[in-house]
């Protein structure tokens, strides 16, 4: 659950005649964002780490893979939850489906039914975009990274393919590049944005 020094309020409402917002609005949903760790390294418009420290892609709500989440009500909604600031996390979809209408459910249950994926830099380019972009959660074979820089490094990379792929770009401390078009590499073409082309590893090359 969150970790907010205040508990959420619940309503007082008559079941019979509810009139509470059943859906966060856009604002509600902003706050929630911003109020959500942040990922080293990594733009805080883009990344976030929910509830259960799982890292989510903003670009990526209420779909089901293993970077995708939800906006979740702390308190449910049925048990008299509001859709307010103070009542609203982000939880990776897979997990907020399993907390459901629960009201006490703790950290490290939501992690048990956290996508298991692991950043190795040891899988091709394709694949690590067919598990986060596309398909649905799959075990991410392969050796933790641990806490070596060298962990560290390949992280960076496979979020720098998933965040070119997402937005075009990327942007974060030590790397700022962008998709850049044949033309404009081969100098046919004056780019208009200054930044340099993102260089993606060859098959063979580790991440």
């Amino acid at each position: 659950m969150n970790s907010s020094s205040s508990s959420p309020q619940r309503s007082r409402s008559n079941n019979n005649h509810d009139d509470r917002p059943r859906f966060f609005d856009s604002k509600t949903k902003s706050k929630c964002w911003e109020n959500a760790p942040t990922v080293p390294g990594r733009h805080p418009e883009r990344w976030r780490k929910d509830a259960a420290d799982n890292i989510v892609c903003k670009r990526f709500c209420n779909c089901h893979g293993c970077l995708c989440f939800q906006y979740d009500h702390i308190v449910p909604f049925s048990k008299g939850g509001e859709s307010t600031v103070d009542n609203c996390q982000i939880l990776q979809t897979r997990v907020n489906r399993f907390k459901s209408d629960k009201e006490v459910v703790d950290k490290n249950q939501l992690q048990g039914y956290s996508c298991d994926v692991k950043f190795t830099g040891q899988a091709k380019i394709h694949s690590i975009l067919l598990l986060y972009v596309w398909y649905d959660c799959n075990q991410f074979q392969g050796q933790s990274p641990g806490s070596s820089s060298t962990g560290i490094v390949r992280k960076d990379k496979e979020l720098d393919i998933i965040e070119m792929a997402v937005y075009g770009d990327v942007i974060r401390p030590g790397n700022q590049c962008c998709c850049k078009t044949v033309a404009e590499m081969l100098g046919k073409y004056k780019p208009k944005d200054p930044l340099a082309a993102c260089k993606l590893p060859q098959d063979g090359e580790s991440l």
